[in-house]
């Protein structure tokens, strides 16, 4: 290698300037590819005219709440208090606050996970809703699907399709809201996504507290809550969204949750 003497400006080589450009390029193709494979929000005739009629109103709502447009959303779903927490992040914060609980009109089964396929069991865990999963043109007004089984699921052998919050308070396995709530939910899902933003539900069987905790502790399904108590207690202390991932470890299939103030819990 040549190097300039002192004094000179190194000058770039013709092959380097190529190599330079061809990196460009790659890189750019790359951004190109990336922004096409995108999956665009569908849309329907009866989600424009949810739009027309309510958009401006929750816009509106959310701003009174001091939350701006287009901002990242989350969703807590408790099976015992039949509940849907819409959370939304604060302005120039990392961290959410509650926007509104919505009641839960209808869901499927008991407390515990589901299983198999045609159990009529509404799922636990920890899931997440992107623009594919989004459906305006639902028999049961609108709806998006959950996306059960994920990975844990799938590790478990458990089994299950088209598992959605959606309207309609009648349930096969779903949560259901009143059409008119549902609506309201779904607009800011979308609002999240389309800001960049996928939306993570966590769906606990209640409130996992320690009280709550103690009073199940002859259930037979205590190791998995003990489980998706460490998700509750990481948002629940840094008012976060955990990062969430899979691994096997010595009590078998787990999930684990990577927190600004906790990295790695498992």
């Amino acid at each position: 290698m040549i190097f300039p003497r002192h004094g000179e400006e190194a000058q770039p080589t013709r092959q380097s300037m190529s190599m330079w450009i061809a990196s460009l390029t790659l890189a750019m193709t790359a951004l190109i590819f990336l922004s096409a494979c995108a999956a665009p929000l569908p849309t329907s005739e009866r989600l424009e005219q949810v739009k027309a009629q309510k958009w401006a109103q929750v816009r509106q709502q959310t701003a009174i709440a001091g939350f701006v447009e287009e901002t990242p959303a989350f969703i807590r779903i408790f099976k015992q208090d039949s509940t849907l927490e819409l959370w939304l992040q604060e302005p120039e914060s990392p961290q959410f606050g509650l926007y509104k609980t919505y009641p839960i009109c209808n869901f499927s089964g008991t407390k515990g996970p589901k299983i198999i396929e045609g159990d009529h069991q509404s799922p636990e865990g920890f899931y997440e809703v992107g623009a594919r999963q989004m459906n305006p043109w639902s028999r049961r007004h609108l709806s998006f699907n959950l996306g059960f089984p994920n990975a844990y699921d799938t590790a478990q052998g458990r089994t299950g399709s088209a598992l959605m919050i959606h309207g309609g308070c009648d349930s096969v396995g779903c949560y259901a809201l009143t059409d008119e709530l549902v609506e309201e939910v779904y607009l800011l899902v979308e609002a999240s996504i389309a800001g960049g933003a996928n939306v993570p539900v966590h769906i606990f069987p209640f409130r996992m507290n320690a009280i709550n905790m103690h009073r199940h502790k002859a259930a037979p399904w205590l190791p998995f809550w003990q489980n998706l108590k460490q998700g509750y207690d990481a948002f629940e202390i840094t008012k976060i969204p955990p990062e969430i991932s899979v691994r096997a470890g010595q009590n078998g299939v787990q999930y684990v949750f990577d927190t600004p103030v906790n990295k790695s819990v498992f």
